[in-house]
């Protein structure tokens, strides 16, 4: 009796889970066919801009605003917890030594993969001078501003400086992630060495504050069918398919690399280091590809991504929450692969030959870009613009893809995510059969 009254509770949760991802897939669809509907049969009405200008665009940025004024909460309370509850130095270096390795591996496969297409295929040795011309003039001004965002941006060694923050909470109003995240590695570390009572009193209400961000992102998850219809409305309403086939070449092969990495690379990294069945897998984690999708953004999925690690993947908490909140910024292999496709597409479409010198360095700033670049939409354009600059092409090209570059940034989205929960997968499954790892007790 009691096991079935405990059992009743997981399987509410389980079903209201398997309710919202259809709930999500329903307006994905929806929003996607009226949006074409809507773009091919009236699109020069006046009433389409006023739909999308002040009802399902504002709807769409105030469920993203919601989520990201409460991620930083849940990332700062959950790494610091994920890290205190390793236990010892020992449980620490192994989880992070393991993620940090299997980070680097997979990062440099997923852009070697890339390079390798984007050059056999060469997408930008076909595109049209006029269409060219035509996408770079209606992309100057964002162009512009993105380039002027990078010089801004720190590089080299004041990048890596940054990296510690000197205020912790200037670091969170400015949404600067890598310090935030240091600043809680940090403090989990002081958190698991100081095994006092009042340290058990502060760790007890640090989960306390995930907990809460945890239920408060719940009930803004309860809105996302209705703010994923209103991004695929407004995406399919304005462009439909024509940006999309007018860089038809380029995209295929973002796709392409993208596919391979999702459905060949992946799967055989479950099935080797895991022991787990990539069906299963992608199954268990339908609801985080759709948010990562609808969102394009690794911090926005990120409290689904934590919750598909507990109730579907059934991965130790300890590991998934350090691995998951680290990831959302440092495993960002689709945002890798799409920045090495763009810079070598744009240098074919100016006519600059690339050295294999060259193409190294493009493949290491790649990896590093993916380690470093925001889980929010677009964040990796200024990166690309740095590559850009440093290679001798015009950065000035990137305005060749920013029309397409949203659906574009929605699968590359899919690929962080779904490249996050396979590491912790991985990372958990060589950590699980090691001695359990208990906190010391109070001096």
């Amino acid at each position: 009796m009691n096991e079935a009254t405990a059992a009743t509770p997981e399987k509410g949760e389980e079903a209201r889970a398997r309710r919202l991802q259809w709930r999500m897939l329903v307006g994905f669809a929806v929003g996607l066919f009226t949006g074409l509907a809507v773009h091919y049969g009236a699109a020069d009405a006046p009433w389409v801009d006023t739909v999308t200008t002040y009802v399902t665009g504002p709807i769409g940025q105030i469920f993203l605003r919601l989520l990201f004024m409460l991620v930083i909460p849940l990332l700062v309370s959950a790494l610091i917890v994920g890290v205190a509850e390793m236990g010892e130095m020992r449980a620490l270096k192994t989880v992070g030594l393991r993620t940090l390795f299997y980070t680097i591996i997979v990062s440099s496969v997923a852009v070697a993969v890339s390079l390798v297409m984007v050059n056999v295929l060469r997408p930008g040795a076909g595109v049209d001078p006029v269409l060219a011309n035509s996408l770079l003039a209606e992309g100057a001004a964002r162009a512009g501003a993105i380039i002027e965002s990078a010089h801004e941006s720190k590089s080299g060694i004041d990048a890596v400086v940054a990296i510690v923050p000197d205020n912790f909470f200037n670091a969170m109003s400015q949404n600067d992630v890598l310090a935030v995240m240091f600043f809680a590695l940090f403090f989990g570390i002081g958190l698991m060495l100081v095994q006092t009572p009042q340290t058990q009193v502060l760790k007890t209400a640090i989960e306390g504050v995930f907990e809460v961000a945890m239920r408060l992102i719940g009930l803004v998850i309860r809105l996302a069918p209705i703010a994923i219809f209103c991004f695929m409305f407004n995406l399919a309403a304005h462009f439909g398919w024509d940006l999309i086939a007018r860089l038809s070449a380029y995209v295929l092969v973002v796709l392409l690399a993208l596919g391979l990495q999702m459905f060949v690379i992946f799967p055989v990294i479950l099935k080797l280091f895991a022991k787990k069945s990539p069906i299963a897998f992608f199954r268990e984690t339908q609801e985080a590809f759709v948010m990562a999708f609808a969102t394009a953004s690794s911090n926005a999925t990120l409290p689904t991504s934590l919750r598909v690690a507990h109730d579907r993947l059934r991965l130790p908490d300890r590991v998934a929450r350090f691995v998951l909140t680290i990831g959302a910024t440092a495993n960002q292999n689709g945002t890798a692969m799409f920045e090495g496709v763009t810079v070598i597409f744009l240098a074919q479409f100016f006519g600059i030959d690339l050295t294999l010198t060259q193409q190294i360095s493009v493949m290491l700033v790649c990896i590093l870009g993916g380690i470093g670049t925001a889980g929010v939409p677009a964040g990796s354009l200024p990166v690309i613009a740095l590559i850009l600059a440093s290679v001798g092409v015009p950065p000035e090209g990137i305005g060749l893809v920013l029309g397409v570059d949203r659906f574009l940034d929605m699968c590359r989205t899919v690929l962080n995510v779904i490249g996050d929960l396979v590491a912790a997968t991985v990372v958990s499954a060589g950590v699980k059969d090691e001695p359990a790892m208990t906190a010391a007790p109070p001096a």
